[in-house]
């Protein structure tokens, strides 16, 4: 999507689109180019003028160039040849994707920083000075204003003092200035079941320009009319293509991207650096929004999941052995896994997530299982009569196959998308990193540190029992 200069027409813009066309076209995982200059015909997208999309269809990932890996290495290979645009923003992301992120904070990219007011030009101003603070935090891509373009318009200013000698007030006033410009209905017509309105309006030749405008008769009382130039200042201004409003307050949205970091650590930057160097005035407020705004919202719901999970596990765990003491024997289990799931994320190179997250939730109940593979065989051999160390050592042996079989299923069966790097492997890859990395550091720690642990605690347990046992012959 390319943001282009705000007084450009669309004749203009329509010189610009063989150029940038040439320019995708170049590269050769490209395989299609559709342009949109504007908006649609139906006025289902409110964009302006200098609005330019562009929708480039990619060719399979073994016809992509050797250097080229990733979705964002291809990203920063057409940003670089499209930097020879000069004045265009360009904003790289996906249509489903621009759905979403527009579903979540009204506006594209993945992080939203909107600033609330009521003076527009303030507010203009504040927004330019946070857009060049967070430009130079590392890891900000397709940084930008949104809808921040002005355009010549009328400009009517009322004076109260004249509206007073003329006996208006300023419902009237600008109920009369409504049905000269923009029109007034004033009747219903019916054309079978087809409903029009009958709307009252001044001559297009009485408002053709402004000098016409300003000999407009205003209605006073006694049925006398005024020049609108007697009213109140007409000129022409710049003023705002579009006002973006929420919750009845107006504001300026800036919109970025995060290239090669996770979004959490960026956003803290960011933060820092904008309260260091751009000072809010009174009446001001500022919101961070979009993506990630729904990844703090995901990570406090799995503040209260992950508990849950963890007291959900204890209790069919004390259910399968009738103890307390061997169910929160497997839970320390858990930490075992959670070491691989966590190697694996810092060898991929990726941040923690909410995909992450949610794999290491299933690290629970994969962990246990191995918990209780190996300690119900231990405990099954005790009850036998084996001697403690016979069982541990012979029980572990037992159930080495099984816990290795379930590791192998669990941990081979996503190498393969723990390993891809295909368009929408962003939200599969993080949940089979950990899930691998886990499976495996649970397997082979639940069979060394796990009976240790039990080895431990069963001494403990005696000791603790003959402590707290009353002696045959009471002490005189």
């Amino acid at each position: 999507t390319f943001t282009l200069p705000s007084n450009i027409s669309l004749n203009e813009g329509r010189r610009l689109v063989p150029r940038i066309t040439e320019i995708l076209r170049r590269y050769p995982e490209v395989q299609e180019v559709l342009s949109q200059l504007g908006r649609p015909e139906d006025g289902t997208d409110p964009t302006l003028t200098n609005n330019l999309e562009f929708f480039v269809r990619l060719k399979p990932l073994e016809d992509w160039p050797a250097d080229l890996r990733s979705l964002g290495d291809v990203i920063d290979d057409l940003h670089r040849g499209l930097a020879e645009l000069p004045g265009a923003e360009v904003n790289f992301s996906q249509p489903i994707r621009d759905n979403v992120n527009e579903n979540i904070s009204g506006q594209f990219g993945q992080i939203a920083l909107k600033l609330y007011g009521d003076d527009l030009r303030q507010l203009q101003e504040i927004a330019e000075r946070t857009k060049d603070s967070i430009g130079g935090v590392d890891g900000v891509a397709d940084l930008g204003i949104v809808k921040s373009s002005e355009i010549p318009q009328i400009q009517v200013e009322p004076e109260r003092a004249a509206l007073g000698r003329y006996g208006l007030d300023m419902e009237d006033f600008q109920h009369a200035l409504q049905a000269a410009l923009g029109g007034q209905p004033v009747e219903v017509f019916w054309d079978g079941e087809a409903r029009f309105d009958v709307v009252l309006r001044y001559p297009a030749a009485a408002r053709a320009d402004v000098e016409k405008i300003r000999k407009l008769r205003i209605a006073a009382q006694e049925g006398i009319t005024v020049p609108l130039e007697m009213l109140a200042q007409v000129g022409v201004g710049r003023g705002r293509a579009a006002i973006s409003r929420e919750n009845g307050h107006r504001y300026i949205g800036i919109r970025m991207n995060v290239r090669g970091r996770d979004l959490g650590s960026f956003v803290n930057e960011a933060r820092q650096r904008v309260v260091a160097q751009v000072p809010l005035p009174t009446g001001l407020n500022m919101e961070w929004g979009g993506e990630f705004e729904s990844k703090e919202r995901a990570m406090q719901r799995l503040t209260l999941v992950v508990p849950v999970a963890l007291l959900i596990t204890l209790a069919l765990l004390f259910n399968a052995f009738g103890s307390f003491a061997p169910a929160v024997l497997v839970l320390f289990n858990v930490p075992f896994a959670l070491v691989g799931g966590v190697a694996g994320l810092v060898w991929m190179n990726m941040p923690l997530s909410v995909s992450a997250a949610v794999g290491f939730i299933a690290l629970i109940g994969q962990a246990s299982l191995n918990g209780v593979l190996v300690l119900s065989a231990i405990i099954e051999r005790q009850k036998n009569g084996e001697l403690l160390d016979v069982a541990i050592r012979r029980g572990c042996r037992d159930r080495l196959r099984p816990v290795l079989m379930t590791a192998a299923l669990a941990a081979l069966g996503l190498v393969p998308a723990a390993m891809s790097r295909a368009i929408g492997s962003e939200v599969q890859r993080p949940i089979a990193v950990v899930i691998v990395g886990g499976t495996i550091s649970a397997s082979l720690l639940t069979l060394v540190v796990l009976p240790v642990l039990y080895r431990l605690w069963v001494p403990f347990v005696a000791r603790f029992s003959s402590w707290s046992r009353p002696s045959a012959t009471p002490r005189e």
